[in-house]
């Protein structure tokens, strides 16, 4: 009798593009090396004291650019962040109140900072479902938003888990070739249950004329089920641009929504989304009300299951009052704290590597894994993949012993990554982003240690998002915030520093 070895799929080769320029200085870095030295051996013509001149502030320029954090931020970014930081607290902009009673226009309750610009309108697909579009009036963006049920990985062969990521990476191939496609995100949010999801579900679908037996069992049934489950909701939010030099009403840029969300939702059923539904923005509102207040979710749950809805509104769907600290998050009835991806898993990883940051965590209020996509289209993808190929090849001829060893390693895989971009796969640069919500602030020290344990098992390398966590609180949410798209400095020049 023989047996044969069970093989499962395993996932990796995550590569970030190497920086342009000498080591860690970057691209800027560089032309201020090699434009130092010009300027210096220039002035070493008149005296040494003239060099000596101009060569000491350009190094002490140049310094804080070698100098870098291990997710790759250098000195002048971390300064800037702090700077930034000491602003908003001067002009009170950590603080935000909404409501009858606040100072704001309308007396509503607005979503606050990133969000607070944001309106919403719904239209209908080709299957006359409606959908909710969040318009950002500030970079003209247009945001819809998915949900799915996913088919769990409990009992299913590895085969078939190894189509579904499969197929799963041909949907985000094909967002490159999506016209106007900003960037797109996946956020999996998980909930203790409690206790009336079940009552909600069962209870009045119970005929008045069922037998008296059937009745006592599916009661015992509603009343004896454990409370200590969870729930669990998917949601994946596309933002498309409109170019600058194309003026498109909004009621156009719905129809043509409208009509690619029948194919993008047949993606996600294929890659194992199981049954995919566009939102609408009245359930949109309530995803972001109840996470801003987490107490209200019951109350939310209920009026679903009573009435088919909450009629709640965007403007409706914000905090009443909201506090921003170094390390925390403070709205209504949760306190919040976000982490942010410095390192991608490293080496090869099973498709269960997330599984247990995606489940519920116990003594948390709720817990949202936020994964930011940003396709990249076929010809910047080929210029990329090809300088990093280059890169690669240059390191491991000129290195020695172990730092050749790894260049060697650096270079097979970049040469596999050209191959497969070459055979049309898609480039997508990606992130991570965790946010957690407690009851209150002493509980958050213990949820803080949940995360680190989370984030050691997914071999995912995490930081607390400090002093910009209601920006990254935003950015958890289904409302389509793209970090890249919120900044002052353009994304090309970031990756120039």
């Amino acid at each position: 009798m023989s047996t044969e070895a069970v093989t499962h799929p395993t996932y990796g080769n995550w590569r970030r593009p190497r920086r342009p320029g000498l080591g860690p200085l970057g691209l800027v870095g560089t032309f201020g090396v090699f434009g130092g030295l010009v300027l210096t051996l220039l002035a070493s013509l008149i005296s040494l004291y003239a060099a000596m001149v101009v060569f000491v502030p350009i190094a002490v320029f140049l310094i804080p650019l070698a100098i870098r954090t291990q997710d790759g931020r250098n000195v002048y970014q971390l300064i800037a962040l702090r700077v930034g930081w000491r602003r908003r607290r001067a002009r009170g902009a950590h603080l935000y109140v909404s409501g009858p009673l606040s100072a704001r226009p309308g007396g509503r309750f607005r979503p606050p900072g990133l969000l607070n610009k944001v309106t919403a309108t719904e239209g209908r697909d080709a299957y006359d479902r409606p959908f909710g579009v969040l318009h950002h009036p500030n970079r003209n963006l247009y945001t819809i938003v998915l949900g799915c049920d996913p088919d769990g990985g409990s009992l299913v062969d590895p085969d078939q888990v190894d189509v579904w990521v499969a197929l799963w990476g041909e949907w985000l191939a094909r967002l490159a070739h999506e016209p106007g496609l900003r960037g797109a995100s996946v956020i999996v949010e998980t909930a203790p249950d409690p206790g009336t999801r079940l009552a909600h579900e069962v209870l009045p679908r119970i005929q008045p004329d069922a037998p008296a037996a059937a009745r006592a069992v599916m009661e015992e049934v509603v009343e004896r089920y454990p409370t200590a489950s969870s729930e669990m909701h998917t949601y994946v939010s596309l933002t498309y641009g409109v170019p600058a030099n194309q003026r498109r009403k909004k009621e156009d840029v719905i129809t043509d929504l409208s009509i690619r969300i029948p194919g993008l939702l047949s993606g996600l059923v294929a890659a194992g989304g199981g049954a995919a539904y566009p939102l609408s923005a009245e359930r949109i509102a309530e995803v972001v009300r109840v996470a801003y207040d987490p107490a209200v979710a019951a109350d939310v749950l209920d009026a679903r299951a009573r009435h088919g809805g909450t009629g709640l509104e965007w403007d409706d769907a914000g905090p009443a009052a909201a506090v921003e600290t170094v390390g925390s998050y403070q709205h209504d009835s949760g306190v919040s704290r976000t982490w942010l991806m410095t390192l991608a898993p490293r080496g090869t990883v099973r498709s269960s590597v997330l599984r247990g940051m995606l489940e519920a965590a116990p003594g948390t209020r709720r817990k949202r894994v936020a994964l930011v996509y940003r396709p990249i289209d076929p010809a910047t993808s080929a210029r990329i993949v090809e300088a990093d190929r280059r890169s690669a090849q240059f390191m491991a001829t000129s290195g020695r012993g172990m730092v050749q060893a790894r260049a060697a390693s650096e270079m097979r895989a970049a040469e596999q990554t050209a191959a497969e971009e070459a055979s049309g796969a898609g480039l997508v640069e990606f992130s991570l982003m965790l946010t957690v919500t407690v009851d209150t602030m002493e509980q958050l020290a213990d949820a803080s240690v949940t995360v680190r344990n989370l984030t050691a098992a997914s071999r995912v390398l995490m930081r607390p998002a400090d002093r910009m966590q209601a920006a990254a609180f935003s950015c958890t949410l289904p409302a389509g915030i793209l970090p890249w798209e919120q900044t002052l400095i353009p994304h090309e020049l970031q990756e120039a520093l």
